[in-house]
């Protein structure tokens, strides 16, 4: 998590595939919604928090495995 705030909505799940820029998760944070999107295509290998959760800045929200890992 960028900044502390309250998950509010994930938009995928796990073992989705995602795209640079789709969004990822929608984070509350000083009575604004932030969309988070994604830096980069993969597969989303894991959520590692819920929705309706408070999180701290730092917090790992999801893991993307990268969709160029392994590619020659």
């Amino acid at each position: 998590a960028p900044m502390p705030g309250l998950l509010k909505r994930v938009h995928v799940s796990e073992g989705a595939a995602v795209a640079a820029g789709d969004a990822l998760i929608t984070l509350e944070a000083m009575k604004m919604e932030n969309e988070l999107r994604a830096t980069h295509g993969g597969t989303v290998s894991q959520i590692a928090a819920l929705e309706g959760t408070k999180v701290e800045g730092g917090t790992l929200l999801m893991v993307i495995r990268s969709s160029t890992a392994g590619a020659t």
